[in-house]
């Protein structure tokens, strides 16, 4: 049976948004984050392909370390943090793979208290190199690519694992990522084994300095990259979308509207500067294994790139310095960065996952909104946009009656997985429509009433291979 929602009855006033969230992110620790990127950085090099059982230099020692720092961050919490080597043995690929070589992601799991199936992952990768992706042995001290990632799943696990969140949350350091995500696309079948819904995957790579290599700084903002269609994709749903829409609404699409609208919040802090593409022009991260398998992923990296201070040989040159050390790091906008990162996962732990919503509007004037409602939401937000905004609109404006209102439903008690309706007096062939789920002021990103637009890997029929 649905539950019709009427309109009139709906309509709530916007509260502005609060500037304190009770996240942790004002506790972040500039001191922490130089000290973990001195223990890192000497290792000496992290290269997938360096020493395993070198206790001191390595990725081997490396890797051991992180592990071990998970530990000591879940002591301080009794035992919150489940620990895991998540790893394998690949086999030689003939290309930055010369022999079978063990990849070891150093996994940490702080399990949800009410929806520990359902995760949000935050990682970054471990390993580093130099000029030559095969070169194993010189120093490659990985500062900002991905020191600084690595060091903010860190700090982001200390302060975290200090609450306990409804859902769970996965922080994860990589390895394999320079060889050819190796290291991701582990992770990912393992998560796809453990039967987790993957709410969202914050990829941190490069997000440690704030000039690029042609002298112009922003210091202001993070990119975050997201995919359009959907790498999951299939012949059925690129024929459904050409129908009814979605070319812009992929689940990780909506995460960065979500990132960005979150950072706005807060004036003061790291902005988002939204990239729409699924990576940089020609290359690639560890979002991307997720993409793959029908996940919602971004990638967070520095506003501008420096690229004499990444995969580079140490040296000079022509008065030049080359090589990604600690010293071309900017402390504050890492410590920004981190803040951005901190305040997310914190939402996004407290919120509950996005509906899976359709809308009906062929042949008629106005629009069927439908969905099922979702574990912990206590209030659903109805967002809209016209199909040639890029953005939510702040407020649903479903009538001049409205105008200026947001448009909120109460879920019904035991609301989890009943079906939900609302009749907009919009015509469907101009506007776009999603919904957030709500926990109190805890709100999802936006799932569009769109093929592909849930957050969910695209179903696909059996024996069917595309």
């Amino acid at each position: 049976m649905i539950k019709r929602i009427a309109l009139a009855a709906a309509l709530i006033a916007a509260p502005l948004a609060a500037q304190s969230d009770g996240s942790p992110a004002d506790e972040v620790s500039e001191e922490r984050l130089r000290a973990d990127m001195d223990t890192i950085v000497g290792f000496g090099t992290r290269h997938t392909l360096s020493s395993q059982d070198d206790p001191e230099r390595g990725v081997g020692a490396a890797v051991n370390w992180a592990l071990d720092e998970f530990r000591r961050i879940g002591a301080t919490c009794g035992g919150c943090l489940d620990v895991q080597p998540v790893g394998k043995v690949v086999e030689a690929d003939g290309r930055r793979i010369p022999a079978p070589t063990l990849i070891r992601n150093a996994v940490a799991i702080q399990r949800g208290t009410e929806r520990p199936d359902e995760v949000i992952i935050v990682q970054a990768h471990y390993d580093s190199r130099v000029t030559d992706p095969l070169n194993a042995t010189d120093d490659a001290p990985g500062a900002n690519d991905d020191g600084s990632g690595s060091v903010m799943v860190l700090e982001a696990a200390r302060l975290l694992s200090q609450n306990d969140y409804p859902s769970t949350i996965i922080y994860a350091l990589l390895t394999g990522e320079e060889q050819g995500l190796y290291g991701a696309n582990i992770l990912a079948d393992w998560v796809n084994e453990q039967g987790f819904t993957v709410k969202a995957v914050l990829n941190n790579d490069m997000i440690g300095n704030s000039c690029g290599s042609d002298g112009f700084c922003d210091a202001k903002h993070v990119r975050v990259f997201s995919e359009g269609l959907r790498a999951d994709s299939t012949e059925r749903l690129r024929a459904l979308q050409r129908r009814y829409g979605g070319e812009n609404d992929s689940p990780g699409r909506n995460l960065s509207r979500w990132l960005a609208n979150l950072a706005a919040e807060n004036p003061e802090g790291m902005q988002v500067r939204q990239i729409w593409r699924t990576d940089r022009m020609g290359r690639g991260g560890d979002q991307i294994p997720f993409l793959d398998r029908g996940y919602p992923a971004v990638r967070v990296t520095v506003a501008v790139e420096d690229y004499e201070h990444q995969h580079q040989d140490l040296r000079t040159e022509d008065e030049v310095k080359y090589g990604d050390t600690v010293d071309e790091l900017d402390w504050d906008y890492l410590t920004r960065a981190t803040k951005l990162n901190v305040r997310a996962l914190h939402h996004l732990a407290m919120a509950p996952m996005p509906p899976k919503v359709t809308a009906d509007a062929a042949v008629r004037v106005d629009t069927q909104i439908a969905w099922q409602g979702v574990r912990g939401a206590d209030q659903y937000k109805l967002r809209i946009r016209r199909t040639d905004e890029p953005h939510w609109r702040p407020h649903a404006e479903p009538g001049p009656e409205a105008e200026g209102a947001n448009l909120m439903m109460m879920t019904p008690h035991g609301g989890s997985g009943e079906e939900l309706a609302l009749t907009i007096p919009l015509r469907g062939d101009d506007w776009l429509f999603g919904v957030q789920a709500c926990n109190g002021d805890y709100c999802s990103p936006v799932s569009t009433a769109v093929p592909g637009g849930a957050f969910e890997p695209v179903e696909r029929p059996e024996g069917d291979s595309d």
